[in-house]
Parts: C-alpha cells; sequence; structure tokens
C-alpha cells in the first residue's frame, strides 16, 4: 500500500524595493530624507499562503549596518536558497536555522520572519497578535514626528494634527544644530502648543555627555517629557550618569539591538524607557522578548518605528498590543508619511491612535498592481 505524503514548502521567497517620495522633507540628525525605499519580502507556501515582510531602513548605511540594497541582495543569495531547501514549515526550526547559518542582518531576519509568522497566524486563522502571546488592546496611541525644521511650520503642522484628531503627542528630531538652538526650537513649539501637549525629542546619538548635560537641563525645566538617544551608541556610561541625573525619562534607542542589549542596559540602569523597534531587535518574536526584559526590570517602553511602510507598521503594531507597559505610546507614523498608499485597505488612523485589524495573519491586503508600479529597478 502506498500513501501520499504532501510536505509543505516555501514555494517562492521574493524581495521587493519600492521608492516612495516623502510628503515633506524629514529631517534628522543623521539624514534628510525626502523619499524612503520600501524593502518588502513576500513568501509563498505551496499549500497555498502568502506572507508579507518588511525590513525598511533609514537613511541607507548612514544609520545603520544594512542598507535596502544589501537587505535585498542578502535574501536572495542567502536566505532564500535557505529557505526552499527546508521542509514542513516549523517556525522555530526555520528561525533557528537562519540565525545558525546567517550572522548579524537583523532587518533582512525581521522580513523573513514577519512573513513566515504572517502564514502560520493565517494557516491558524488567528490576528498574529494572538500567536505572539494575545494582545491587550485594539488602538494604540500614535505620535507625530515634526521634523521641517523650521519652528513655525512645526507648529502650524502640529496645530493642524491635534485639530483633525490624528495626533496630539510630538516629537522632535535634533541634534544638527547647536545645542542652544535645537533648545530654543523645541521649546518654542512646546510654549505654543501649550501644558497639554506631550513634546518629545530625538537627539540621534549626536551630543557628547557634556552637551546633553546642557541641553537636557534645559529641555526638562522648559516641560518637554522625554529625551531619547541623546549619545553616541556605545557610550553606556554616559546613559546611565544621564538617567541617574535626570527627572525625566531618558530613553534608549539605536543602543537597543535586542534582547541581549536590552538586558546589559538594564542591568547598569542605562535608560528609564525602551524604544523598541522589532526591525533593529532582529524579528517581532525579540521584540516581544525585549518588551519582557523591561518588564522584570521596571523599565518603560515606547513602540519605536524604522519608518516603515504599512506591513511593517502593522506587524510592529501587533507586537505592541501585546505589551503591558506601554508608557510612551508608539510612533507608527511612517505610513502617513508616505505619498502613496501600497494596501487596498489603508491602515486605520483615527482619535490619536492606530486601529489593529482583526482579520487572520497581519490583517491587511497589499495592492500588487500598485507595488509594481512604484518597484525600484
Amino acid at each position: 500500500m502506498y500513501f501520499s505524503i504532501n510536505i509543505i514548502m516555501y514555494q517562492s521567497i521574493e524581495t521587493i524595493l519600492v521608492e516612495i517620495p516623502t510628503i515633506r522633507p524629514h529631517k534628522m540628525a543623521v539624514a534628510t530624507m525626502q523619499t524612503q525605499t520600501l524593502v518588502l519580502v513576500k513568501i509563498s507556501t505551496s499549500d497555498g499562503f502568502i506572507g508579507w515582510g518588511e525590513a525598511t531602513t533609514i537613511g541607507g548605511l548612514g544609520y545603520g549596518e544594512e542598507s535596502p540594497e544589501s537587505i535585498k541582495t542578502n535574501i536572495e543569495t542567502y536566505f532564500r536558497p535557505l529557505l526552499k531547501s527546508m521542509y514542513g514549515l516549523n517556525m522555530a526550526k526555520t528561525m533557528q536555522t537562519i540565525n545558525r547559518n546567517i550572522n548579524g542582518n537583523r532587518f533582512a531576519k525581521c522580513a523573513i520572519q514577519t512573513a513566515l509568522l504572517d502564514i502560520q497566524a493565517q494557516r491558524s486563522g488567528l490576528p498574529l497578535s494572538e500567536i505572539l502571546g494575545g494582545r491587550l488592546r485594539d488602538s494604540i496611541p500614535v505620535l507625530w514626528v515634526l521634523a521641517s525644521g523650521n519652528t513655525d511650520k512645526d507648529i502650524a503642522e502640529a496645530q493642524k494634527m491635534i485639530e483633525v484628531k490624528r495626533h496630539n503627542i510630538f516629537k522632535l528630531k535634533i541634534g544638527s544644530h547647536a545645542v542652544e538652538a535645537d533648545v530654543e526650537h523645541v521649546l518654542a513649539i512646546k510654549e505654543a502648543l501649550g501644558p497639554g501637549i506631550s513634546i518629545r525629542v530625538d537627539v540621534n546619538r549626536a551630543w557628547s555627555e557634556l552637551q546633553a548635560i546642557k541641553g537636557i537641563q534645559m529641555l526638562q525645566d522648559g516641560g518637554v517629557d522625554l529625551i531619547e538617544q541623546p549619545c553616541a551608541i556605545d557610550n553606556i556610561d554616559a546613559m546611565q550618569r544621564l538617567t541617574r541625573r535626570f527627572d525625566i525619562a531618558i530613553m534608549a534607542d539605536e543602543s537597543l539591538m535586542g534582547p541581549n542589549t536590552a538586558y546589559q542596559l538594564a542591568k547598569c540602569n542605562a535608560a528609564s524607557v525602551f524604544a523598541v523597534k522589532v526591525a533593529q531587535s532582529g524579528g517581532l518574536l525579540e521584540g516581544c522578548e525585549v518588551g519582557k526584559i523591561a518588564k522584570l526590570a521596571g523599565i518603560d517602553l515606547y513602540g519605536g518605528t524604522m519608518l516603515e511602510g504599512p506591513v511593517g507598521t502593522i506587524a510592529s503594531a501587533h507586537v505592541f498590543s501585546t505589551f503591558d507597559n506601554l508608557a510612551y505610546g508608539t510612533e507608527l507614523f511612517g505610513p502617513l508619511l508616505l505619498t502613496e498608499e501600497i494596501l487596498k485597505t489603508p491602515l486605520q488612523y483615527q482619535n490619536f491612535k492606530l486601529q489593529i485589524p482583526q482579520s487572520a495573519g497581519l490583517g491587511i491586503e497589499v495592492d500588487e498592481n500598485k507595488i509594481d508600479h512604484l518597484r525600484r529597478l
């Protein structure tokens, strides 16, 4: 007697670069963005499921160790042959094999893992959040980054966002000017918007420790709520001293590269808030682990972004919806910065929050015709 056994396989793994202009220049200490290159990964299985992931970065190699071009090349050269050699689609074993055979490449691994989790959740008939431990909220607060670099423009932009009930928490990118000039810009906006509006700043690791002491004191006195990554990535001692010195929250961002660094930062009290970025953590599962470490250490959480498009954004939202503590909200505004939509039904932002889909998997439907139109050749 003969039995036919259908072994499920990864049938295709495609990496797509999609170039989309931003609604305005987005100025940071490390780069000024006029366009964003989304790195999308599409994985199809032999039993008919399709999963999507995203590995978008900021400013090419000016921000981190991976670029859109390197992610695409490495997925096609190393990840794809490895995945196509696997059978059975055991999620844990698949990621274990990838991590054993491929070093680094946190963003690429995150995109692959997201697509695989999307498939697993669809196969289970559950929203992605439910296979990550279960959501505790169906929507999450989203701030807006004021990054035009012009004080009057930033004030007008913020007032419009408040009026239409899209955002009422704002972050400013600083660090590319003298400390005094940056602080003057921030405090003018804080004064214009009033005491009821939360203002945070992201220094993008641009300050020395002495500059940080000066700038943070003035920002704290002016009513700013949070300082993100004031010092260099590896200057953990300075982060520790600043966290202990000031009452204002000090948040680790670029220094936080996954569970191992989360543990090191927590152990030496080098931050009072963690900016969890799933791509920077190496994946959604690792992002959840960072959240658990923060919870055990009594560190508050903030949902960060790499300015992903809607695929990476909603994947992050599923992760953040499972956190017990999301004291500082999230920064998942990336799709709102783009001039083009790549989903058949856009993500829903309303009443200062992002709604998290209830349907299986990521809960989105990618418009592949639109992606083909925007694809970077």
